[in-house]
């Protein structure tokens, strides 16, 4: 009998254990949300509200100039490697839009998925990757940009959403529109949510 309760003991400390390495190895992989400004990093302030939002939900987030894309596409291979990055979300307004599509095509030609890619009115419209399971493009058929297309191999979910009915968003601003940013992080939100 004594035998049995100590196989018994024995059997949970293990359970624990293991519970224990999965949940509370610091190497485990975690969401990672990148903004990227347009030119000069002076025009995409609502990129650093959206962050400081998601930050206050204990949502990884960084912000950086559209010039930080590659570095970032090279960090984000790194920690691949590692294993510490697991769903991985792109934003960018203006240049930075058109950057965090070529950071995507770079992460695709390595296998890299992006849970979620958001464009703000970017200046050219890049087809979308392969490796991008969702993709929100926000435009302005009245003003800047337009809408996006599904690159080769795409098979994710594809948005474009025009924004031209809100007479006070142009380019300059559609990141500091509240309801563009509340959509943000609330997509972002998703993503963390099912990571």
């Amino acid at each position: 009998m004594q035998n049995d309760r100590n196989d018994v003991g024995s059997l949970w400390v293990g359970v624990v254990a293991i519970i224990a390495l999965l949940y509370c190895n610091p190497a485990r992989a975690e969401a990672r949300v990148i903004l990227l400004r347009g030119w000069f990093g002076v025009f995409s302030t609502g990129l650093d509200e959206i962050a400081d939002a998601l930050k206050a939900k204990g949502i990884r987030a960084e912000v950086a100039g559209h010039l930080y894309w590659r570095t970032a596409a090279d960090d984000i291979l790194r920690e691949r490697a590692e294993g510490k990055t697991d769903a991985l979300v792109l934003v960018g307004h203006s240049q930075g839009a058109n950057n965090v599509i070529d950071m995507a095509r770079v992460l695709e030609a390595k296998n890299v998925p992006v849970a979620l890619l958001v464009t703000l009115a970017p200046y050219r419209q890049n087809p979308i990757p392969s490796n991008v399971m969702r993709a929100i493009n926000y435009y302005q058929s009245t003003g800047w940009g337009a809408p996006i297309t599904a690159g080769t191999g795409f098979q994710g979910r594809l948005s474009n959403i025009d924004v031209k009915e809100d007479s006070t968003v142009s380019h300059i601003n559609i990141d500091k529109s509240t309801r563009v940013q509340a959509e943000i992080a609330r997509e972002v939100g998703a993503v963390v949510k099912a990571n």
